[in-house]
C-alpha cells in the first residue's frame, strides 16, 4: 500500500503528499429523488416477483445436489466425482445458477479473456470481493471448487451446495481445521489436473470496489500459478456493494432486484506463474499478485484487512482499527450512566495490578452484571481471567477527555514505562508501548512492537524516553495527527465521554478518505 503523509490528512499542508487511497471498508449510496421513485415504484413491482422466483429456483438446486453425493462414502468424496454424477448434476446446477443470478436481474454476465485449464493454473484468484453476488463468477469458470466455513454446511440449501461442490471447509473455531485446509488446498493443486480448479477470493470479506484489501496468503501456499479473475459490476448505480458500513443485506437484494438490468463483467488474466522466491513465500506471492490485479482494476493495493472482526486500515507503518473498541466501550459506560472522569482508578504507575470481574465492577460502580461482562470483555485477560489495571485507568483515562493530549500521553508514559536495568530514569519498552497503542487506537500488537523496534534503532536501551515518546505521538506530522483524530480531547468537555463516529468529519473514515484536517491541539 502507498503509505500515508501530512499531506493525505491535512490538504492546508504547504507541501501536499499523495493523495490518500480510499477507505475500502465504507460504502454509501446516494440516490436522487427521481430514483427513489423510480426505486419505489421497481421494487413495489419488480423485486418481489424476482425474489420469489429465485428463491424457489434455489431450492430446486437441492435435488441436483443432493444426488451427486447420496450414497457415497467420506472415503469416497476424497476424490473428484465423476462418470454420470459428474455429468448430470454438474449441469444441471450449473443451469439452474444461471437460471437464478437471471431472475435477480442479471442479464448479462460478458466474459473477457481466456479461462486457463486446470493444468495451466490449478487456482483461480477472484477480486475484487465485493458482494454476496460474486458467487455469480463460478458459472464462466465452469463451477470450480471453493473454500467455505464449516458452519455453512448447516444452512439449507446451501449446505447442500457445498457438499455438491466438495468444498474445502475451515472452521474458525480449531486451528487445527486451518492446517487441515492448508494440507488439502495444497493436494488438490498438485494432483496435475485430477481436481477441478479451486477458486478463492483472497481478501477474506467484502469492501466497496474501491481498493484492494491485503490478500491472505491461503490460496498461495502451494506455490502452484493462479490466474487471476477480474469481478466488475459496470452499472450506472452501484447497488450491489455489501461493504462493513453501508447497506444491509436486505437492501441490497432488494435494490439490486429492482434495477432493471444488472452487468457483470468477468475478466481472466494471464496465468500469474511465480518465481522460486514466490513459491517459497505465499506472503510475498499473495502481494505481488495483488499489485497486477490492483493495477488491471486501476484502483489501489492497500494492506487493509480485518484482524479479528475489526477493520484495519494503515497509517504510515501502522495499522490501526477504523473504530477502536475504546469507543465502543465508551458507548457502554455511557448507556449505564458511568462518567469515566467520576471513577478512582487509583493506577500505579509502571506495576501491573491484575483484577478480575469483581473487583472490575466495584471500582467503575457498576452493578448490572451484563454490563460488567460486556465493558470487562474490552480488555485483555490473562490465563486465569484477569486483567491489568493500568489498562482500565487508561482507557478512562482517554474516554473522561479532561486531559488534553500532552497530559494522556504523560499518564500512558507513566503507567508502562519501566526503570532501567542500568542507568538512572525509565523508558517505554516494547510491551507498554504496544499495549499503549491497542488500549487507544486499536493497533494489533504485532504492528505496535514493528513500529517500536523502528522508533528504537538509534537508541542502545531499545525504549523509548517520556520526551521521545510524545515527539512520536504529539508532534510527528503523521501519527501526532493520528492521535489527535482518534482522542480529540480538547474537543470534549470533562465528563461527557464523547467518542468519535467513524463516519464523521475528522473521522478515520475522512481520513482515510484524505478528507479528514486535524483537530489542533492547544499548543498549535
Amino acid at each position: 500500500m502507498s503509505q500515508g503523509s501530512p499531506g493525505d490528512w491535512a490538504p492546508q499542508d504547504p507541501t501536499p503528499g499523495p493523495p490518500a487511497p480510499p477507505n475500502p471498508f465504507v460504502h454509501e449510496l446516494h440516490l436522487s429523488r427521481l430514483q427513489r421513485v423510480k426505486f419505489c415504484l421497481l421494487g413495489a413491482l419488480l423485486a418481489p416477483i424476482r425474489v420469489l422466483l429465485a428463491f424457489i429456483v434455489l431450492f430446486l438446486l437441492w435435488p441436483f445436489a443432493w444426488l451427486q453425493v447420496a450414497g457415497l462414502t467420506e472415503e469416497q468424496l476424497q476424490e473428484p466425482i465423476t462418470g454420470w454424477r459428474k455429468t448430470v448434476c454438474h449441469n444441471g446446477v450449473l443451469g439452474l445458477s444461471r437460471l437464478l443470478f437471471f431472475l435477480l436481474g442479471f442479464l448479462r454476465i460478458r466474459v473477457r479473456g481466456q479461462r486457463a485449464s486446470r493444468l495451466q493454473a490449478p487456482v483461480l484468484v477472484a477480486a475484487p470481493h465485493s458482494t454476496f453476488f460474486d458467487p455469480i463468477v463460478l458459472l464462466p469458470c465452469d463451477l470450480p471448487k471453493v473454500v467455505s466455513r464449516a458452519e455453512n454446511l448447516s444452512v439449507p440449501v446451501i449446505g447442500a451446495l457445498l457438499r455438491f461442490n466438495q468444498a474445502i471447509l475451515v472452521s474458525r473455531h480449531d486451528p487445527a481445521s486451518r492446517r487441515r485446509v492448508v494440507e488439502e488446498v495444497r493436494r488438490r493443486a498438485t494432483s496435475g489436473g485430477k481436481w477441478p480448479q479451486v477458486l478463492f477470493f483472497p481478501e477474506g470479506t467484502c469492501s466497496n470496489k474501491k481498493a484492494l484489501l491485503k490478500f491472505k496468503p491461503g490460496a498461495f501456499i502451494a506455490g502452484v500459478p493462479v490466474q487471476p479473475v477480474l469481478i466488475r459490476y459496470p452499472n450506472s448505480l452501484d447497488t450491489t456493494s455489501w461493504a462493513w458500513r453501508g447497506p444491509g443485506v436486505l437492501k441490497v437484494l432488494w435494490l439490486t432486484a429492482s434495477q432493471p438490468c444488472s452487468i457483470v463483467d468477468v475478466e481472466f488474466l494471464p496465468v500469474y506463474q511465480p518465481s522460486l522466491e514466490e513459491s517459497k513465500d505465499p506472503t510475498l506471492y499473495a502481494n505481488n499478485v495483488q499489485k497486477v490485479m490492483a493495477q488491471a482494476l486501476g484502483i489501489p493495493a492497500t494492506e487493509c484487512e480485518f484482524v479479528g472482526s475489526l477493520p484495519m486500515i494503515v497509517v504510515g507503518r501502522l495499522k490501526v482499527a477504523l473504530e477502536p473498541q475504546l469507543w465502543e466501550l465508551g458507548k457502554v459506560l455511557r448507556k449505564a450512566g458511568l462518567s469515566p472522569g467520576c471513577v478512582d482508578t487509583g493506577a500505579e504507575p509502571s506495576r501491573s495490578r491484575m483484577i478480575g470481574q469483581e473487583e472490575f465492577a466495584r471500582q467503575l460502580q457498576l452493578s448490572d452484571p451484563q454490563t460488567v461482562a460486556g465493558a470487562f470483555s474490552y480488555f485483555q485477560q490473562d490465563a486465569k481471567g484477569l486483567v491489568d489495571f493500568r489498562d482500565v485507568a487508561l482507557a478512562l483515562a482517554a474516554l473522561d477527555g479532561g486531559r488534553n493530549l500532552e497530559e494522556l500521553t504523560r499518564l500512558a508514559f507513566e503507567l508502562f514505562a519501566e526503570e532501567q536495568a542500568e542507568g538512572p530514569g525509565r523508558l517505554l519498552y516494547r510491551d507498554g508501548f504496544s499495549t499503549i497503542l491497542h488500549l487507544l487506537l486499536g493497533s494489533p500488537r504485532p504492528a505496535a512492537t514493528t513500529l517500536h523496534a523502528e522508533l528504537c534503532q538509534e537508541a542502545p536501551s531499545q525504549g523509548l524516553s517520556l520526551c521521545q515518546f510524545q515527539n512520536f505521538s504529539l508532534h510527528d506530522p503523521l501519527y501526532g495527527k493520528l492521535f489527535s483524530t482518534y482522542l480529540c480531547p480538547t474537543h470534549t468537555p470533562r465528563g461527557t465521554s464523547q467518542i468519535p463516529n467513524a463516519t464523521s468529519p475528522g473521522s478515520p473514515t475522512a481520513l482515510a478518505n484524505g478528507t479528514m484536517q486535524a483537530p489542533k491541539q492547544k499548543d498549535d
